[in-house]
């Protein structure tokens, strides 16, 4: 399980070089909704690791509510974007 949780470590090092290499916004919001999910399953794997339920509740509401607020954060931008065009 240890070696599981470095890989996934150096795993959540590919979308940060991809949210620093991009100048695209959609890009980076791609790399941080995929950082996101990547760190609640890694909390989720220590929160079964150590037995720990409410570790495990937080790991979850980051899972479901993270990734939710960071698409409304890109539907905003979304609409921003198209006013000013208009």
């Amino acid at each position: 399980m240890i070696g599981f949780l470095i890989a996934m470590l150096i795993i959540l090092l590919i979308p940060l070089y991809e949210a620093w290499k991009s100048e695209d916004v959609w890009q980076k919001m791609l790399a941080f909704a995929s950082i996101s999910t990547k760190t609640s399953i890694m909390i989720l794997i220590v929160a079964v690791i150590r037995d720990d339920g409410m570790l495990g509740v937080v790991g979850v509401i980051i899972l479901s509510v993270g990734n939710a607020a960071l698409m409304l954060l890109a539907h905003v931008i979304k609409r921003l974007r198209d006013v000013v065009n208009s």
